[in-house]
């Protein structure tokens, strides 16, 4: 029902700052809530940055605030995730996620659409 794909993953240096961005497709409007989550290799799937598509509020994780801003283009129907003073620890395949609640919600499962991922490598 609904497509996302993620681009803008690289291989940055400590300090740097990258943005990732998600394309969406589909039934869109069905998503009321997209979320970036990350997982590193040996590790589980952590949520990273959700926001409600609508009125936009957002919550980050710890590890992240302050760093990472999260936002939306509602016309395009993109998600970016502005990552900036990377860190090596930030290393992982990022993915958008939607989901048909509204609710932000850190939880994996709880997430009903998924892109394929991109690798953000940050070396120090």
């Amino acid at each position: 029902q609904v497509r996302l794909v993620e681009s803008g993953g690289g291989l940055v240096q400590a300090g740097d700052s990258l943005r990732l961005s998600c394309a969406a497709s589909g039934r869109t409007f069905s998503m009321y809530a997209m979320a970036w989550f990350r997982q590193a290799p040996g590790k589980d799937r952590e949520f990273v940055a959700g926001i409600n598509w609508t009125r936009g509020t957002t919550a980050y994780a710890d590890s992240v605030k302050g760093r990472f801003t999260i936002s939306r283009d509602s016309a395009q129907t993109m998600l970016y995730l502005q990552m900036n003073s990377l860190k090596p620890e930030d290393t992982a395949v990022y993915y958008c996620a939607g989901r048909r609640s509204s609710v932000v919600v850190s939880t994996r499962s709880e997430y009903d659409y998924w892109g394929q991922g991109t690798q953000v490598t940050v070396s120090s």
